[in-house]
């Protein structure tokens, strides 16, 4: 399915996110060039958008909508190292996209939190991992989570392209971000659930671009 065909399907089944198309577009255009240029993706938010950026590392690490099997050339490096054990992980793995939810690693945020100070905790992070033409995805349904705009802050320091996924204002968060999506509502479940379908759509079409 081409990246038109998946935009299409987004917006029949939720027409409201018309006004956010384009973003989600150029989102996506983003993240696939990071991967082409061996970029990872970086993803981060509070609460319900914690659970988001977990979501969507389930998503881009593994399959998703189809298929990945791996290179020709490794599953036979895999087989030549053991014959059993080797032959059946080149059978049942799969290729994943470079995507970390910077929500995962608890003993390091207790650590920053505790050390340095709760706003902090993705920044951090961000410093760490973060390389010229990696990508941030910023998740807020205000767009103004302390700690999701000074990582957003700390990523275009770094060279990173960042990402926006938030509430109807933007934010803080949009006048640090190379692209804002924007969805149309303030009220925190329903931009909780039009979140949902953009991501869903963003892994997808990342996935579409490489298997």
């Amino acid at each position: 399915m081409n990246r038109e065909n998946i935009l299409a399907k987004l917006i029949t089944k939720y027409p409201q996110l018309e006004v956010c198309k384009k973003q989600i577009a150029t989102a996506a255009d983003l993240i696939v060039e990071s991967f082409k240029n061996q970029g990872q993706l970086l993803i981060c938010g509070n609460g319900g958008s914690c659970a988001d950026a977990d979501h969507i590392v389930g998503e881009m690490m593994k399959s998703f909508s189809k298929k990945r099997p791996l290179e020709k050339n490794f599953r036979e490096k895999l087989t030549a190292l053991s014959n059993e054990r080797g032959l059946l992980l080149a059978s049942k793995l799969e290729a994943g996209l470079r995507t970390i939810s910077l929500n995962a690693h608890q003993a390091l945020i207790t650590a920053v939190a505790n050390d340095i100070g709760g706003d902090f905790i993705f920044a951090q992070q961000v410093v760490g991992y973060g390389r010229v033409g990696d990508i941030l995805l910023g998740i807020s349904t205000s767009g103004n989570s302390q700690n999701v705009v000074d990582a957003c802050i700390t990523a275009k320091a770094k060279g990173m392209k960042v990402i926006a996924l938030v509430g109807q204002t933007g934010g803080k968060m949009k006048a640090f971000a190379d692209v804002a999506i924007c969805v149309p509502s303030t009220c925190t479940p329903d931009v909780q659930e039009f979140h949902l379908p953009i991501y869903h759509a963003l892994c997808i079409m990342a996935e579409e671009s490489f298997f």
